[in-house]
């Protein structure tokens, strides 16, 4: 039986070192869309946007964590991940979630200069990128919403 081959990866963000260890691929959410990485890919560096980053450690074991941007850098036997804030996938807060998404929308509303209609713009992708990943948590743990 042969070994599969693996890659080192770590996310980390300045708060923390979120995940350090081996994957047989990672699935990041880069600006160009999402990026499948396997061992041996070619080297890149690309920033991320708010969104999940799924970890295959094994044939049946995955870890999912959530980033709310970044920077994305591969070589061929490491990918590194440096995160403006990060937390699994499993620790997000719905109801938080939902009320900055609430919060940035009524921003938009009330629109008073460009910057903060930027900013809400902002906060409004994130919200809706972490509601998408617990949906997403949700229907691979088979809890599903109502």
């Amino acid at each position: 039986m042969t070994k599969a081959l693996t890659i080192h990866v770590d996310i980390v963000s300045g708060e923390a070192n979120i995940f350090s260890g081996q994957a047989q691929m990672v699935i990041a959410p880069a600006i160009i869309g999402e990026v499948g990485i396997l061992p041996r890919h070619a080297p890149l560096l690309t920033p991320l946007k708010p969104g999940e980053v799924r970890i295959q450690l094994s044939e049946d074991r995955e870890e999912v964590f959530f980033i709310s941007g970044g920077i994305l850098e591969i070589q061929p036997h490491v990918v590194t991940i440096l995160a403006d804030t990060g937390v699994r996938a499993h620790d997000l807060d719905e109801a938080a979630a939902l009320e900055a998404k609430q919060q940035a929308e009524k921003a938009l509303a009330n629109k008073k200069s460009d910057f903060e209609y930027a900013l809400a713009e902002v906060q409004l992708a994130r919200a809706m990128a972490e509601l998408q990943t617990i949906q997403r948590q949700k229907l691979r743990t088979g809890h599903r919403t109502k």
